[in-house]
């Protein structure tokens, strides 16, 4: 930013908050009270008088979803943040950015619910897709990233869930216990560096305890730390239900409690400032930090919006293919098994489940319905010759009934107590999820009295079709306009909503039918008295599961496509009942037979090629008999076209791992994530992910920061001082491509604990066949500093390090020898 720029600016925050004071100056208690109170599930309140609009906010991170959860008003989806942080480019992450802003602006939101900064302590959380990384310096990084590319389009962000929420068990009670260091070395880290680089307009703080306090109610940690000390001026807004004590979220330093218009702000908080139990210049405190946000977005009259001219024009689709195929990280190729041979007369063998149905994004608040999804077998399809490919199943993930998508058309039609239409919506899959005032036009819990989800279905397959339901409540379901099952689903031990929404489907009846002949369905749920309920929310599912073959025929089937081909082709995935929000994972273990297919498919073609669409870490137990392993990630809408052009050459798999893959789950050095009396003890200090493997001299089956692509790298020159790293490196082999320069610092002797090196900064370069690039980095100073607890502050920890340029973190290609004071 140039010194005009910066002098602009700084007139802009002054305009602002002279704008801010004003406004503040002429609202009563009442109205400053009701500010701080979601008015519905996704907005706050408009004040006309003071020409202050209603903010609207929306989940992310892959996609804007906008207020309301329909298929009508589709979202362009995004690969998941592993995928994004895979890319190791914070510049691109602003792209991603952008586009969201873009999509937030067409849907009118003005704070987008994301980025989620949280780390990969341990890979059982369930919700590791949503978070970047193990490490905090890649992850503040691209988020960084991310922030500024979203707030370049005049878009706020409330980066989340502040802080230790890196689990998903008992999450809106866990005491996460957390000492000094590691909290503010490891677990805070990410959340200051995008404080300091990005200033973010929000930040959103989590359902759990840290070291005995509720994070909304955690006066240390927001007002000392975040504001105090990293200087935040935003708008710290809770997570959805989170806020429970009105005097104690107000004194801890909560501004808005989401959602309304039952929460313990509002009237409560008027309430409490008139019988003096809280100050009313705490509640103009978060009133002028909210007036502030809304203000930066331009919803507050007399002041300009902090973007004049946001970015647009971005293509969607494009950008998501692109960021697919820069995250796609490739861990293994013997022999140079990719790119694919695509010569005339050469055939592919394509197997598994997940290659027709892909997965494309995680489960939970994160969900986004797009336009459209090419899978796998769509993106080979439409890149290949005719008669080059075939298809087979081979294992299916999952034999549970999910919601009914292929082959499905459905909407949803509400109705009152005398059968009249309310309103209706048309659904992408069978899952209805509305809360809070998210209901179609004309329907309201008032009069709402049943929702059928009804349709057609137009099977694939011929045989005995399973039908069931998911979510708490009366049903009756219907197939070809016969009852087959009518009854009522009672709550269970299920410790979470979204468990209880998203976890065990029930089977409620079976029917036989013809593949290519259309059927009708129906699924209508009874709607219960919510009048007493202070979040209003209607969440069921109609599910369905194909007919069931023999595994060992499937598996049969794809071994002899697979050893008729040149090239095999094997998609293995995660389901939502493996990675999503609202619980943790119990193994990393492949559900179904999907490692028997893989081991059985590459026992008949030495030429067979593995592609892992999964969040985060999965067991491969066969990485070792395969030609190549790709991860994918949850790729996006576009990840099947992506997927195409990586496995043919006309695109470079750029990503590399942001979270270490272990060989088998024993190896991973934090596997706790259930409390225990409701304490998640963090014992392992300073010490997950990579830093732990090193530590216990543990080898993983991939390790952090690891990364093929499709030409070699020669490291040629490494200098090093106390603020910069230079790395000369050489293009040696015949394509164009691009390398992730890492560097990671190794104290030689140390008089604290700390881990045996630690990633410290990273840099992408692009050079042709033959070229050579140098890559200046900037090596920050917190890289040398350590959180002292008794001073209360950072100290610079002097001695002799080595400075280590790598491709990985156990790939060292040049060393230098650093003397700091």
């Amino acid at each position: 930013m140039t010194d005009a720029d910066q002098a602009r600016e700084q007139a802009r925050a002054q305009a602002r908050e002279h704008a801010v004071e004003a406004a503040l100056g002429t609202l009563d208690l009442d109205t400053k009270a009701r500010l701080l109170a979601g008015q519905d599930m996704w907005s706050l309140p408009a004040v006309p008088e003071i020409g202050l609009g209603s903010l609207v906010m929306s989940d992310g991170p892959v996609g804007v979803r906008g207020v309301r959860w329909t298929a009508d008003d589709p979202s362009v989806a995004l690969p998941s943040p592993t995928a994004v942080a895979a890319a190791w480019d914070p510049a691109l992450a602003r792209r991603a950015g952008r586009l969201l802003a873009q999509e937030a602006r067409r849907k009118g939101v003005h704070v987008l619910l994301a980025p989620t900064v949280n780390l990969h302590r341990s890979p059982l959380g369930g919700r590791h897709f949503e978070c970047y990384s193990e490490d905090p310096y890649l992850t503040g990084a691209v988020g960084s990233g991310y922030v500024n590319g979203v707030q370049d389009g005049g878009v706020g962000t409330t980066v989340k869930h502040f802080v230790g929420n890196d689990a998903e068990t008992e999450r809106f009670t866990v005491d996460s216990v957390i000492a000094p260091r590691p909290l503010r070395e490891v677990y805070l880290a990410p959340f200051e560096a995008i404080v300091a680089n990005a200033h973010p307009w929000g930040i959103m703080t989590a359902y759990n305890r840290v070291n005995g306090t509720t994070m909304t109610e955690h006066r240390h940690l927001v007002e000392e730390v975040l504001r105090a000390d990293w200087g935040f001026d935003g708008c710290n807004v809770s997570d959805w239900t989170a806020a429970r004590s009105t005097t104690g979220d107000i004194a801890g330093g909560l501004d808005v409690a989401m959602p309304g218009p039952a929460t313990v702000y509002g009237p409560a908080l008027a309430e409490a400032v008139r019988a003096g139990d809280v100050p009313e210049s705490a509640v103009d405190a978060a009133v002028r930090n909210v007036l502030r946000l809304a203000a930066r977005v331009g919803l507050l009259e007399g002041v300009p919006a902090a973007v004049a001219e946001p970015p647009s024009g971005i293509d969607g689709p494009a950008l998501a293919r692109e960021l697919a195929v820069r995250g796609f990280v490739l861990v293994r190729n013997e022999g140079a098994a990719l790119p694919l041979d695509a010569s005339a007369g050469r055939t592919v063998a394509l197997a598994g489940a997940a290659a027709r149905d892909a997965r494309v994004l995680g489960g939970g608040s994160a969900t986004v319905f797009p336009e459209r999804i090419v899978s796998p077998l769509d993106g080979l399809t439409a890149a290949l010759p005719d008669g080059a490919l075939t298809y087979s199943v081979g294992a299916d993930p999952s034999d549970e009934l999910v919601p009914a998508d292929q082959g499905f058309e459905l909407r949803a039609v509400c109705r009152d107590a005398f059968g009249a239409v309310l309103g209706e919506v048309g659904l992408p899959t069978g899952q209805v999820q509305w809360i809070g005032d998210d209901l179609p036009a004309g329907a309201s819990y008032a009069t709402m009295a049943s929702i059928e989800v009804t349709g057609t279905f137009l099977p694939r397959e011929s045989g005995e079709h399973a039908f069931g339901t998911r979510g708490l409540g009366g049903f009756t379901l219907a197939v070809g306009g016969r009852t087959l099952w009518e009854g009522v689903q009672e709550k269970g031990d299920e410790g979470d909503p979204f468990e209880a929404f998203f976890g065990t489907p029930g089977e409620r009846a079976r029917a036989t039918l013809a593949a290519g002949e259309p059927v009708e369905v129906s699924l209508t749920y009874r709607v219960p008295d919510m009048s007493a309920l202070p979040l209003k929310a209607v969440v069921f599912s109609l599910l369905h599961l194909g007919p069931q073959r023999d595994p060992d025929e499937l598996i049969a089937e794809a071994v002899a496509a697979a050893r008729a081909a040149d090239t095999a082709v094997v998609v293995v995935a995660t389901t939502e009942r493996v990675e999503s929000e609202g619980f943790d994972r119990r193994d990393l273990a492949l559900p179904g037979r999907q490692d028997d297919l893989v081991r059985a498919v590459a026992a008949a073609n030495p030429n067979t090629v593995v592609v892992v669409n999964a969040g985060s870490p999965v067991e491969l137990p066969w990485r070792e008999d395969v030609a190549a392993v790709l991860l994918t990630w949850f790729p996006g809408q576009e990840g099947g076209a992506a997927l195409a052009d990586v496995l043919l050459g006309d695109a470079e798999p750029g990503g590399r791992l942001p979270t270490t893959w272990p060989a088998r789950f024993a190896d991973a050095p934090v596997t706790e994530v259930v409390p225990v009396e409701g304490r998640l003890e963090y014992r392992e200090g300073l010490f997950i992910g990579y830093r732990a493997y090193e530590k216990e001299g543990v080898t993983p089956a991939f390790p952090f920061g690891h990364g093929l692509g499709y030409t070699d790298w020669a490291y040629e020159s490494l200098e090093a001082t106390a603020d910069t790293v230079r790395v000369r490196v050489t293009n040696t082999g015949t394509r164009r491509g691009r390398e992730v320069v890492q560097v990671y610092l190794a104290p030689r002797q140390d008089a604290v604990e700390r881990p045996a090196s630690w990633l410290a900064a990273f840099a992408g370069v692009e050079a042709g066949p033959g070229e050579s690039v140098e890559a200046e980095i900037a090596l920050p100073a917190r890289a040398f500093e350590v959180w002292d607890e008794d001073a209360g502050g950072w100290e610079r920890i002097g001695g002799t390090y080595e400075v280590r340029a790598s491709r990985s973190h156990a790939d060292t290609r040049l060393t230098a020898t650093l003397d700091i004071a």
